[in-house]
C-alpha cells in the first residue's frame, strides 16, 4: 500500500497564492473591460428608431426632446426612466423602450387618440379612447369635429361612458351630442347639435336613458301642436317626476301684456 505523499507547506502556500493571483488578474481584466465599455463613446446612445404611432412625433423631434434627458449609455441606461421620459411627451400614451447594440434605442409609441375635448374651456385638455384626460396641443387636430365633455376631476371615464350610451338614443331622432356635462352634484346635461339643452337629471345610465327615451317618444307630439318640429326644441328639463318642461323656438307662454297666457 502506497503512502500518500505530503506536499510541503511552502509549496501549498505557493499554489494558493498563484490561484489567488490568477483570480485577481481575471477580476482586474474583467473590471478593466467593464470600465472601458462603460466609458467608451461607441456605446453612447446615438440613435433612436421610432415605430408605432408617430403622427405627432418622429426621430428628429424625439432626439431633440428626449436625448438631453437620458443618462447613461447602452449598458447603464435605466429603461424604466427612459420609458417615463417618452411617456411624458404630449400625445404619447404608452412607450416601449428596448436597447439595440451597440448604441441605439428602439422605441414603440402608442399615441392618445382624441375622442372628445374636456372641460368648459377645452384649452388643451382632451379625452382619449379609454376616457382618460390628457394634455396636448389641440391645434394639432380638427377640434371642431369633437364633442365637448366636462365634469368633476377624475370622472372623465364615467362621462365618456355616458356619452357613448346616450349617442345612439339621440341618433334615433337624428340628433347628436355636442356637449355633455356632469355637475358636481351628479346631474347630467346634454346639448345637441341643433343647440337644444336637455337637463337629464341624476341617476344611472339606464335611469337617465329611460327619461330621455320617454322624452324623445313624446316631444314630436308636443311640438306639432305649435306647428313646430323637434328641431325647434330650445331647452327641456326632464328632472320632473311625471313630465318635463319644454321651451320651443318662436313659441312663448307670455301674452302681449307680458303676462302668462291662461
Amino acid at each position: 500500500m502506497k503512502k500518500m505523499r505530503v506536499v510541503p507547506w511552502d509549496i501549498r502556500v505557493m499554489n494558493i497564492t498563484s490561484g489567488v493571483l490568477v483570480v485577481a488578474v481575471i477580476c482586474l481584466s474583467l473590471g478593466a473591460a467593464a470600465w472601458w465599455a462603460l466609458r467608451h463613446p461607441v456605446f453612447a446612445i446615438q440613435k433612436i428608431a421610432v415605430y408605432g404611432d408617430t403622427a405627432h412625433h418622429n426621430e428628429v423631434t424625439l432626439r431633440a426632446n428626449v436625448m438631453p434627458q437620458l443618462s447613461g449609455n447602452f449598458f447603464t441606461l435605466d429603461l424604466q426612466q427612459a420609458k417615463a421620459t417618452f411617456e411624458a411627451l404630449p400625445w404619447v400614451r404608452n412607450a416601449t423602450v428596448r436597447r439595440e447594440f451597440p448604441n441605439r434605442l428602439r422605441v414603440r409609441l402608442d399615441e392618445h387618440q382624441p375622442v372628445a375635448l374636456w372641460g368648459e374651456n377645452s384649452d388643451n385638455s382632451m379625452v382619449n379612447q379609454d376616457g382618460m384626460v390628457f394634455e396636448a396641443n389641440v391645434d394639432d387636430i380638427d377640434a371642431g369635429q369633437l364633442p365637448v365633455l366636462s365634469g368633476p376631476a377624475g370622472q372623465s371615464v364615467l362621462v365618456w361612458q355616458m356619452y357613448n350610451y346616450l349617442r345612439p338614443i339621440l341618433a334615433t331622432v337624428s340628433m347628436s351630442v355636442d356637449k355633455l356635462d356632469l355637475s358636481p352634484r351628479g346631474s347630467w346635461r346634454v346639448q345637441t347639435d341643433n343647440d337644444a339643452t336637455i337637463e337629464l337629471g341624476r341617476g344611472t345610465q339606464e335611469e337617465v336613458g329611460q327619461r330621455l327615451q320617454v322624452f324623445l317618444k313624446t316631444v314630436a307630439q308636443v311640438t306639432s301642436r305649435y306647428q313646430r318640429t323637434t328641431n325647434s326644441v330650445l331647452a327641456a328639463d326632464l328632472r320632473h317626476t311625471n313630465g318635463y318642461a319644454l321651451r320651443l323656438r318662436g313659441v312663448t307662454t307670455l301674452g302681449n301684456d307680458g303676462n302668462k297666457k291662461p
